[in-house]
């Protein structure tokens, strides 16, 4: 359904054309919008006429208009005045309305497909009968992205993210929760991923100056076939969660990047904490001092080089050496030992893992 607001800014836009005023009212009478509180309709008058067989009628002092959809009646318009001038002002007045009744039950019609198809709601025949007749093309690439920001809930993401879109017919912007807005976009055949993410951070620039905070952007992989759309959602939904786990000092993640991390999300809390206690006997990472830890993370961040990683951390090879040592002596790991470096940099993704499910459960 058309909104009221649609309606009063397409009357008042036709009335700085026309100079005319008008009223639109529904099938009881009851005026949904008007450019003056003048004209003085009577809700009896419009009733009779919604009536009447007649699609136009002048009736005291006003022009009356009849408007359909899908040949029921939705709203009667009243142009004030009489005459061959006001009448076809009022006639190209609901032209007017009811295209645009039938251009937003078209947009419903889609956005109502979209989220069906994103939530795995169609059989594979109804995808493709309903794509041909709402005219979406379906062997064309797109990729789904989802949008969250801090002020989700009051939908003015929705309408800033429709907003930066525009009026693109061959991309759709929807939500199916009050927590994410989700877009799923067409892509030329020369786009890659780097374009993919050019556009989610121009799209985070413009939601920034538009007063959104705590934005978080993610995407999936890009598919060929409608399909396969509800499967690029269900990647971006999983990297939007990974990335705010072991991605948190990222804005955009794109799901091709969350790497083992994937695994480790999709891993049952019980086992973690088995596969943590296996490793670590009764400690846990949580408990090494942030001298340690600092420690470890630079370590890794330079492929387990002791060179490079004391001279970043401005302390003395030996002391590195002495610090590993001591880390050994305590978990059993020797983290200039590969295979002992991997188990301890999982292992440290899995705490951060249950720890960020279980801020969840208070």
């Amino acid at each position: 359904m058309i909104s009221n607001q649609i309606l009063q800014n397409t009357i008042e836009g036709l009335k700085g054309i026309a100079r005319v005023e008008f009223c639109v009212m529904d099938v009881d009478g009851k005026e949904v919008a008007a450019t003056s509180a003048n004209m003085n309709i009577n809700a009896g008058t419009v009733s009779e006429f919604a009536k009447s067989p007649a699609d136009s009628q002048e009736i005291q002092g006003c022009q009356y208009f009849k408007i359909f959809d899908e040949q029921q009646l939705e709203y009667v318009l009243a142009a004030a005045g009489v005459g061959e001038d006001v009448y076809m002002v009022g006639k190209m007045a609901a032209f007017q309305i009811q295209n645009l009744l039938v251009a937003y039950k078209e947009r419903f019609d889609k956005d109502n497909f979209i989220k069906n198809l994103l939530l795995d709601n169609l059989l594979l025949i109804d995808i493709y009968s309903r794509a041909k007749k709402l005219h979406i093309q379906t062997d064309v690439k797109r990729v789904v992205m989802i949008v969250e920001t801090d002020n989700n809930k009051e939908n003015n993401a929705l309408e800033a993210v429709r907003t930066y879109y525009g009026n693109n017919s061959k991309d759709f912007i929807t939500a199916v929760d009050e927590n994410s807005v989700i877009v799923v976009k067409e892509l030329p055949e020369t786009d890659s991923s780097k374009e993919i993410e050019k556009a989610a951070a121009s799209m985070e620039n413009f939601l920034l100056k538009e007063g959104m905070t705590d934005i978080h952007i993610s995407y999936g992989t890009v598919v060929k076939e409608i399909k396969e759309v509800s499967r690029s959602y269900k990647e971006a939904k999983m990297a939007l969660d990974v990335g705010k786990i072991f991605f948190d000092d990222r804005n955009i993640i794109a799901y091709s990047e969350l790497g083992i991390g994937r695994l480790i999300y999709q891993l049952p809390i019980p086992l973690c904490k088995m596969f943590i206690k296996e490793i670590f006997g009764g400690k846990s990472p949580d408990d090494f001092d942030e001298e340690t830890l600092a420690t470890i993370n630079k370590f890794f961040e330079n492929s387990l080089n002791v060179s490079e990683t004391s001279r970043q951390l401005f302390i003395h090879r030996n002391t590195l050496v002495y610090r590993l040592d001591k880390l050994q002596k305590s978990t059993g790991l020797d983290l200039r030992v590969f295979e002992d470096a991997i188990t301890f940099r999982i292992a440290l993704m899995v705490v951060k893992y249950m720890n960020y499910m279980e801020s969840f459960e208070y």
